[in-house]
């Protein structure tokens, strides 16, 4: 399989572990290879396997819907478009009701940013740094991570402005963001304002004024920054934000691929969390469990304005797509995903909040629910990042013991913690008791170093 690798895969699709996991089978949250190993999974595809690996209830409906009829185009009428359609846009607010159903989450935010350039007749569109909104030409735009954009000339028309991030950057404190646990940083705070959020708020300011035309196309921002490792932002920057934006004549977009369908526990999208609703809202990953599926929802005048012309998608929306997309959405209310999101993520995160008062390398731990991300640093004083290799270091050993977990960050700093939504306590048991004891390996090797 290397062999085949290196001579007919891209080598752009990189691999973890020095010895690269060759992946046989998956149950719920656990994962085994080919010498039948277990590995509880903390990474679940890239924060997309939602309700388990081969979750009984969605397996069992693809099975039935392949016997049935796999594809006809959306051309036609058949029910399972028009059924998940009705249950999805159901669980979204007045007046997101429009659904267009597409293949990744690059194509929805590709589809969205057309949506709002159609719709506004504007072209300009603000994203903020350390984002990821995909990988297509289009969306390489307002992706701000330099390891993820081409030299292609992508970014015409997309300006970014500062991350609202309250650790690593100039403003934050102890009472800014949304989470059970807090960064370290002192507060500078006033009880009914935020200094923090006022601060990234006058940066988003400065880039209307610099670097934009008087009227933008739109906004799009994560209601928690993925890739980067669950940035959060200052209370209330979002909704400044979205007011902001609208001024302008332009819509504001929620990129829900990695926060969306209960992850963050408190709510089923992560824009509630901030106390808005935005014009348009992208989603994929948790959307199909693992099935190539996503979705665009938006507003009867927005969507409207893009039938003007042809617009087409093969198989968006496929009749097998839509019946593992709704077996889903059953799984998610039936095991009570979002409240073990919640439960279970408040737990873990409070655990990992340990380690790092335990450990000088953890400089952050922050998150909320289910998407959580561990901030390894050299020291906490200066937040200097700690080597990409030393962490791979301890990826690899919490692989070895048993462990599955990403790596994100601008420096490949931080740990990605978004298992399947169906994890227990005591999973999180063991995934703490592996990560302290990794950790301890780490300290000693530095010790042994100097």
């Amino acid at each position: 399989m290397v062999k085949i690798r290196k001579q007919n895969i891209s080598p752009s699709l990189f691999t973890f572990y020095k010895k690269p996991l060759l992946l046989h089978q998956g149950h719920m949250q656990w994962l085994f290879d080919f010498e039948g190993r277990r590995y509880l999974d903390l990474f679940a595809g890239i924060a997309t396997v939602g309700v388990g690996h081969c979750h009984p209830k969605v397996t069992a409906a693809a099975r039935k819907q392949l016997g049935r009829l796999w594809h006809t185009s959306n051309i036609y009428l058949h029910p399972p478009i028009h059924e998940y359609a009705e249950k999805l846009a159901s669980l979204l607010p007045e007046p997101l009701k429009v659904v267009y159903l597409t293949n990744s989450g690059s194509e929805a935010n590709d589809l969205a940013m057309l949506m709002a350039r159609v719709f506004t007749r504007n072209f300009d569109i603000i994203s903020l740094r350390g984002c990821y909104h995909g990988g297509s030409l289009y969306t390489m735009g307002p992706t701000a991570i330099g390891h993820y954009k081409q030299a292609a000339g992508s970014s015409f028309g997309c300006q970014t402005t500062m991350s609202p991030d309250v650790f690593r950057g100039p403003w934050g404190g102890s009472h800014c963001r949304d989470s059970p646990v807090q960064t370290i940083r002192k507060c500078t705070c006033s009880p009914d304002s935020c200094h923090a959020k006022n601060q990234y708020v006058e940066q988003l300011k400065d880039t209307f004024r610099t670097c934009v035309p008087k009227a933008i196309a739109g906004f799009i921002a994560e209601p928690i920054q993925g890739v980067v490792g669950a940035v959060q932002y200052p209370k209330g920057f979002l909704k400044e934000a979205y007011q902001l934006v609208r001024e302008r004549g332009g819509v504001c977009i929620a990129d829900e691929v990695q926060t969306g369908f209960g992850r963050t526990g408190s709510h089923f999208w992560g824009f509630q969390g901030h106390g808005v609703v935005p014009d348009i809202v992208t989603m994929a990953k948790s959307i199909g469990n693992g099935f190539p599926m996503a979705a665009v929802v938006t507003r009867a005048e927005i969507a409207s304005a893009l039938a003007q012309n042809l617009h087409f998608n093969t198989y968006g929306g496929n009749p097998l797509a839509c019946t593992v997309g709704s077996a889903v959405l059953d799984a998610i209310e039936e095991d009570g995903l979002q409240k073990n999101c919640k439960e279970v993520g408040t737990y873990m995160l409070l655990e990992f909040a340990k380690l790092r008062d335990q450990f000088e390398i953890v400089g952050d731990v922050r998150g909320k629910g289910l998407l959580i991300g561990i901030e390894m640093v050299t020291d906490k004083e200066t937040r200097e990042p700690l080597p990409h290799e030393e962490v791979a270091e301890i990826m690899e050993d919490c692989k070895d013991m048993g462990v599955i977990v990403g790596r994100g960050g601008l420096f490949f700093q931080t740990f990605r913690v978004k298992p399947p939504m169906c994890i227990t306590k005591e999973d999180v048991d063991f995934a703490v008791a592996v990560f302290r004891a990794a950790f301890t390996r780490h300290m000693e090797r530095r010790a042994a170093a100097n």
